[in-house]
């Protein structure tokens, strides 16, 4: 790869989509590079081939005590060697070596965006704010029936446009729920595929195949067994009781089609009160009566759990961490705050996504999964150095610098190269700041 900054990536994107497909024009490109470009500074040189070298790279090293408390993080310098998409060796630093200069930024693991639509964005197009009509889940099916034609024209494009700005904030890997029904058919994946084809060798995106209006409202069930068959790797689902109007029937269809198909699950689930309550346990049941899916089921939102009384939810909790079933959140506000300290407690994995990012469900959305990790912390009252520190997990898959007694465990030799430059002097503060992102390296490859 050639030298390019991280302003000179987002703005030659932007010409791409600009080419053809008329998306961009006047002041509407303005904004749109104004929102991806917003923070943006020099970085490093690209190195040619698949192995290079940083040096004066500040990496944590331990924990710094008073009386017992962590009140700060130690760092040093070194140089990295990463080749064929691992990092090769860390070393003492060289800082007269001929090498990639970083700057003395803080590396730390790469971040995942775990709950996203990559398929269904605005992003690259005119401002348009969300529509008072569009109140429920049905409103929204009904609204989508009459924009998705005209979107599907220039999605990969837009996906494209969508991951850039992903990669400008530290994140090279994603899940991304795709719309399979009866509107679009199979078009919104293929057109999918066709973006993440385009950017395989800087991200990387797992697939949930999600009928978004519907398995029955819409008959979307031959669809979706035909995107079983195709690549990707979980079978998603939506509110079963007040979309399809039955538990039973829509969480059977979609636990035998992953069971038939060797796929993971992830299902939407936004129904609060008992019959959200219903579906989180009886796709317990499921589970473990096909411990196949224990590890590889996921519940989306799952906005249940915040209106369980506490005795209710510690119940929950605990069969949700004996079945291994995630939670995929959003880390919402408001009246929706999830009990992501009670899941912890149980064992239940917890990964944060930016859900939608300038669509039409909803304006809201800047990139950044560092940015979901400071709202863990300020939610849930993590304010110490220690605290603010193991923050950082939610956006890195649980890949932490240093374990809880403050030994290094990343990064090691060996460990794949997916790692970001961060202008910040620890892993607590890159949380507390939302500290701006330098450079994104993914799979060895430098991004920018």
């Amino acid at each position: 790869m050639s030298s390019i900054s991280r302003k000179d990536f987002i703005k030659n994107s932007s010409i791409l989509l600009a080419a053809g497909s008329s998306l961009l024009t006047g002041s509407a490109a303005r904004a749109a590079t104004a929102t991806a470009t917003a923070e943006t500074s020099a970085t490093p040189a690209v190195a040619p081939g698949k192995s290079f070298t940083l040096k004066n790279v500040r990496l944590e090293t331990g924990f710094e005590y008073e009386e017992g408390e962590v009140t700060g993080t130690k760092t040093e310098l070194f140089t990295v060697e990463i080749s064929n998409g691992k990092i090769k060796a860390v070393l003492p630093n060289q800082p007269n070596a001929k090498a990639i200069d970083a700057k003395g930024w803080l590396m730390l693991p790469s971040f995942r965006d775990m709950h996203i639509h990559l398929d269904k964005t605005f992003y690259g197009l005119p401002w348009k704010a969300h529509l008072k009509k569009n109140k429920s889940v049905k409103d929204m099916i009904a609204f989508e029936q009459q924009v998705i034609p005209k979107l599907l024209k220039t999605s990969t494009a837009r996906t494209e446009k969508l991951i850039e700005l992903l990669q400008s904030k530290g994140t090279g890997y994603a899940r991304s729920h795709v719309n399979i029904e009866p509107t679009s058919g199979l078009n919104s994946l293929k057109n999918l595929e066709k973006a993440l084809e385009n950017k395989k060798a800087s991200f990387t995106a797992e697939l949930v195949a999600f009928p978004q209006h519907g398995l029955y409202y819409t008959p979307s069930t031959e669809l979706m067994k035909e995107a079983a068959k195709m690549d990707i790797d979980y079978i998603g689902g939506l509110d079963p009781y007040t979309i399809d109007g039955s538990i039973e029937k829509s969480m059977d269809f979609v636990v035998q089609l992953a069971l038939d198909h060797n796929k993971g699950i992830d299902i939407h689930l936004h129904e609060a009160g008992d019959s959200g309550t219903k579906t989180i346990e009886y796709l317990i049941n499921k589970v473990n009566e096909n411990p196949v899916l224990k590890g590889k089921t996921y519940i989306s939102h799952s906005f249940a759990l915040a209106k369980m009384d506490n005795s209710k939810l510690q119940e929950v909790a605990e069969k949700l961490g004996n079945a291994r079933i995630g939670i995929m959140s959003t880390i919402p506000f408001g009246n929706t705050i999830m009990p992501i300290p009670t899941l912890y407690k149980y064992g239940v994995e917890v990964q944060a996504g930016n859900d939608c990012i300038i669509d039409h469900w909803s304006t809201f959305g800047s990139g950044s999964i560092l940015q979901k990790a400071n709202l863990v912390a300020q939610l849930y009252g993590y304010r110490t150095e220690f605290d603010l520190s193991r923050c950082l997990k939610i956006a890195t898959h649980n890949i932490l610098p240093l374990d809880d007694k403050g030994n290094r465990q990343w990064p090691k030799a060996d460990d794949k190269a997916d790692l970001v430059l961060v202008d910040a002097s620890c892993s607590a503060e890159a949380v507390s700041r939302i500290s701006p992102v330098k450079s994104l390296i993914h799979q060895g490859n430098l991004v920018f």
